[in-house]
């Protein structure tokens, strides 16, 4: 029998890493090169033809070895990307992740942990705790200390105790699914719980509560694209049982942050439990003069986080924050194999109850190394510099009399429509921008109409990069 493939991991790992990563980094090169914009042109049924041309057999009887199989079809990949690191990439919130964190996601595969065991990740896990306490602490600070008194005869969970935690999660979605199930288990003895959200929550809050088997959500009108507190209060006044109300702090559509003080005043007023979707606002705690944007959010039970938004890790990078420790005893869980009593007793930390998932990825070492390497002022530097893009983009856009602007942006958001266009024409000029690969623009229906949406993330994006984008839609326009 011939030797197997070498492995990744163990003293010879490296060097047998080190040819494929030339490869691989050659592929990259090579289908950028081929694609030669932010996306391919043709639209799916050109890109897949293409994809097919190229991959070819995706199971041959005998392989083609690593060295082909790794250039054809990292190749393949990156010709038919969409590819955030292009400036006319600016769809959606989806980062191009910074090269140190794709390093680091490189490591974390060769060594591959598995965060389900402590002998299977005894570096990796004690890191998670490390960084997870010093997020958990960014968003509460020292006012996040829990009341023990609330929870007599409750065990603290694994981490610092009675000291706010925060587990990883695939991403923001998965944040928001665990902080309504939490909220549920919290107040499990005082009959279902009523999920309350604005209707600029994201579509995961009310897709919680279908997962979960609880009542339909009750929807707050968001007129001005934020809740209302005022009608917030008026649904909570006489709605009976346990309450969970969402807030956003950062909404897909438009970038906007709720009320939170408010919210949270009424929040108390009428005894209902506050989350906070934070998935994208959240790196404005990175950042000395914006992080006041997000005054109140230290008074949420949960708040979710994702640094696969504005803070430029490679997909997944989410994180639930959780204010008291206690709230993540239903998390609790015995496998024998995974967290056997005797083991735990002897000093062996229980990872299970970290996530509703057994198997987890080590994605805590890319958000380890990024924010080692860059620290607090790099990157709010970073965030800074992508929220000053979006107030130069809107400047421009209000003084160009062919464009109308929604508002002035509240983090990287920027919506904006040819002037006089309906919207049949707005939808059919961004299809045809994505269908010649010159240009990806998102879409949000606000106010009864269609708006053009530019999620800037990119902090290489310069100006002219920018009115070359407002050149492709004008010229589409004029058609």
């Amino acid at each position: 029998m011939s030797n197997p493939p070498p492995l990744a991991g163990g003293p010879q790992g490296p060097q047998a890493l080190r040819p494929l990563l030339n490869t691989v980094l050659d592929a990259l090169h090579d289908g950028a090169a081929a694609r030669g914009g932010p996306l391919p042109a043709g639209g799916p049924h050109a890109v897949t033809a293409r994809l097919r041309e190229l991959a070819g057999d995706p199971l041959p009887h005998h392989g083609t070895g690593p060295d082909t199989a790794l250039r054809t079809l990292v190749q393949a990949l990156a010709e038919g990307a969409a590819d955030p690191a292009d400036p006319l990439c600016a769809a959606h919130l989806h980062c191009p992740p910074l090269a140190l964190a794709t390093a680091a996601d490189l490591a974390a595969s060769a060594l591959n942990p598995s965060m389900d065991s402590w002998d299977q990740a005894p570096a990796a896990s004690a890191l998670e705790t490390l960084v997870t306490d010093a997020l958990a602490h960014e968003v509460y600070g020292d006012t996040g200390h829990a009341d023990r008194s609330a929870h007599p005869g409750r065990p603290t969970h694994p981490g610092r105790p009675g000291h706010p935690q925060a587990l990883v999660t695939t991403g923001g979605t998965e944040a928001n699914q665990l902080a309504v199930l939490l909220a549920r288990e919290a107040h499990a003895s005082e009959g279902p719980l009523q999920l309350i959200t604005g209707a600029n929550a994201h579509h995961s809050l009310p897709r919680a509560a279908w997962l979960l088997g609880l009542p339909d959500p009750v929807t707050v009108p968001a007129p001005t694209g934020t809740l209302d507190p005022a009608a917030l209060d008026e649904a909570l006044t006489d709605l009976p049982g346990p309450k969970l109300v969402a807030a956003t702090a950062g909404t897909t559509d438009a970038g906007l942050i709720d009320p939170l003080p408010e919210i949270a005043d009424v929040c108390e007023a009428h005894g209902a439990r506050l989350h906070v979707d934070a998935a994208y606002g959240a790196g404005l705690l990175f950042s000395p003069t914006r992080r006041t944007q997000l005054t109140g959010l230290d008074r949420a039970a949960t708040v979710a986080l994702d640094l696969h938004k504005l803070g430029w890790q490679p997909v997944a990078a989410g994180l639930l924050a959780v204010r008291d420790p206690a709230d993540l005893m239903p998390l609790t869980h015995h496998a024998d194999y995974l967290n056997a009593d005797d083991d735990t007793e002897a000093g062996l930390p229980d990872l299970l109850g970290r996530s509703l998932r057994t198997t987890r990825r080590p994605d805590i070492l890319k958000i380890a190394v990024t924010l080692k390497a860059l620290g607090r002022a790099g990157l709010g530097a970073l965030v800074d510099q992508v929220c000053d893009q979006a107030q130069e983009f809107a400047a421009t856009l209000h003084a160009h009399p062919g464009f109308d602007l929604y508002d002035t942006p509240t983090l990287s958001t920027v919506l904006f429509r040819p002037h006089g266009a309906p919207d049949e024409h707005i939808a059919h000029v961004r299809r045809t921008l994505l269908t010649q690969g010159r240009a990806v623009l998102g879409r949000a229906r606000i106010d009864g109409r269609l708006w053009l949406k530019a999620t800037l993330l990119n902090p290489y994006t310069q100006p002219g990069d920018l009115a070359q984008l407002l050149k492709l839609v004008e010229g589409n326009t004029a058609r």
